[in-house]
């Protein structure tokens, strides 16, 4: 049995469908009774937070796909190992690497690295850049025009499709070789979201005009949508420039046996999202 944390968003439910597809037992944590996750998985309510709320959940379990950031990540590790859980999955960030106590971003990958390697328990890290699915996040600015406006404009990187995240995921829960190992996960190519809006607005078959916002408009963009220690955070990766995601790595490709996906791909296959 597989425990799939984040069931019901861009890489977890990803993972949850491989894994299924595979004839692999599947479970999907939610918060709350009723949520909607893949088609043969079982759900099972708990709160990472909550680690004693985890009982039913790590019953029988031998691998959990994790999130990262969550308040007790000790507590629930050691209640996995009681359990008997052999191995963990983390997704995690580059800015893991720079161990930055003072940006609220890579203190939680860090800390949640930590915590992981600490347990006791066989892991391997997903380093995953930037996801391709970030894109959806124009979805409103798309619904009232062509117009879109996008923080840090001149910021390149190597975006991931969510698909390759879950994809590495299922091989490193389910195969042998990948205890201890950090993948740096990345798209195939490294694109200045301008040239993301290109590409969108190419499969989508409309006239879209992309507008970079300055630093002042980004920041107000930003804490309208978040916490002001995050924004900060983003500041320091993009405008200090503490954090580099467009160099493209290898690791999918090696592990897969294929190419990673491209935006383009990823654009294609949710043009229908965009409608």
């Amino acid at each position: 049995m597989y425990l799939i944390t984040g069931a019901t968003g861009n890489v977890g439910g990803e993972l949850t469908r491989a894994l299924i597809a595979a004839g692999e037992p599947v479970r999907a944590l939610v918060r709350r009774a009723g949520a909607a996750v893949p088609e043969g998985a079982e759900p099972v309510v708990g709160d990472l937070n909550r680690p004693e709320s985890l009982t039913g959940a790590l019953r029988g379990v031998r691998g959990i796909f994790l999130l990262p950031g969550y308040d007790d990540m000790p507590g629930m590790l050691a209640r996995a190992g009681e359990a008997g859980v052999r191995h963990v999955v983390l997704l995690s960030g580059g800015s893991a690497a720079l161990e930055d106590m003072g940006n609220a971003v890579s203190r939680y990958m860090t800390l949640s690295e930590r915590a992981v390697r600490a347990s006791g328990l066989a892991w391997t890290f997903l380093r995953a850049r930037a996801f391709m699915s970030n894109a959806l996040r124009w979805l409103p600015q798309l619904r009232e025009g062509d117009v879109v406006r996008v923080p840090f404009p001149g910021v390149r990187a190597a975006c991931v499709d969510p698909f390759d995240i879950a994809a590495v995921a299922a091989r490193a829960l389910t195969g042998d070789g990948h205890d201890g190992r950090v993948h740096e996960l990345t798209g195939p190519e490294s694109l200045l979201p301008a040239e993301q809006v290109a590409v969108l607005a190419r499969v989508l078959g409309r006239d879209l005009r992309f507008v970079g916002l300055s630093d002042e408009e980004a920041r107000a963009y930003l804490e309208a949508r978040m916490p002001r220690e995050y924004v900060d955070a983003f500041f320091g990766f993009n405008v200090d420039g503490t954090l580099d995601e467009s160099r493209v790595h290898p690791d999918v490709e090696r592990i897969l046996g294929r190419p990673a996906r491209t935006f383009d791909q990823w654009a294609t296959t949710h043009a229908t999202a965009f409608a």
